[in-house]
């Protein structure tokens, strides 16, 4: 199934539009070998990189949030007194919240920074960054050089592989947006907003 900026655009007027050259040729070029194949299985896995890509506008994680953000989405690792010093400060937040978990080390180690969210699915963690290394789809080393995942043709790549990997072709199939936003986000977070890019979506490409 062969995608158009015409479609993306008439669905999603937001989407950045310095990037959509780049997303849709390897689109046409990616998504067949990685079965996402049909019309449902496209608009699924659309809005979901839509959504977590802000439109295609972001291929990185910059984790920039204020001490109010940090207690809204972060309570688990900051109190009032250390939001504020880690407010503003990305590298040490990254450093901080994702350490010593799934392949990284401890908060000194520099891994949460490292393997931060990098793609248009936000791959994070090393060990994600390695089962990717290892999946033979990867041209370049993202273990070393994580910032590959931050330019086209990986930053997409690397999307379409994690949702197969993930198995979300068969949630896909079912219309299950809230199993896929689970398996992306770890819950529900912003599943209003990946509802509607799929509702426009659908639209577009003629699903009722």
């Amino acid at each position: 199934m062969v995608i158009t900026k015409a479609n993306l655009l008439r669905a999603v007027p937001e989407l950045n539009k310095s990037a959509l050259d780049a997303f849709v040729a390897y689109w046409n070029q990616w998504a067949i070998h990685f079965e996402i194949n049909t019309t449902l299985r496209v608009c699924h896995a659309l809005a979901q990189i839509f959504h977590e890509s802000g439109n295609l506008k972001y291929t990185e994680e910059n984790l920039n949030y204020s001490a109010d953000g940090l207690l809204k989405t972060f309570p688990k690792y900051f109190n009032s007194e250390t939001a504020k010093e880690y407010a503003r400060k990305p590298q040490m937040i990254a450093n901080r919240v994702y350490a010593n978990r799934y392949g990284n080390g401890n908060e000194a180690s520099g891994d949460g920074w490292k393997y931060r969210g990098h793609g248009l699915i936000q791959l994070t963690f090393k060990n994600n960054f390695a089962d990717y290394d290892k999946s033979g789809w990867c041209v370049g080393n993202p273990l070393e050089k994580p910032d590959l995942l931050s330019k086209y043709p990986e930053c997409l790549k690397s999307a379409l592989w994690f949702w197969t990997d993930r198995g979300l072709n068969e949630y896909a199939d079912r219309d299950d947006i809230d199993t896929i936003t689970r398996k992306i986000n770890g819950g529900l977070n912003g599943k209003a907003n990946r509802a509607f890019l799929l509702r426009r979506l659908k639209k577009e490409f003629g699903i009722k």
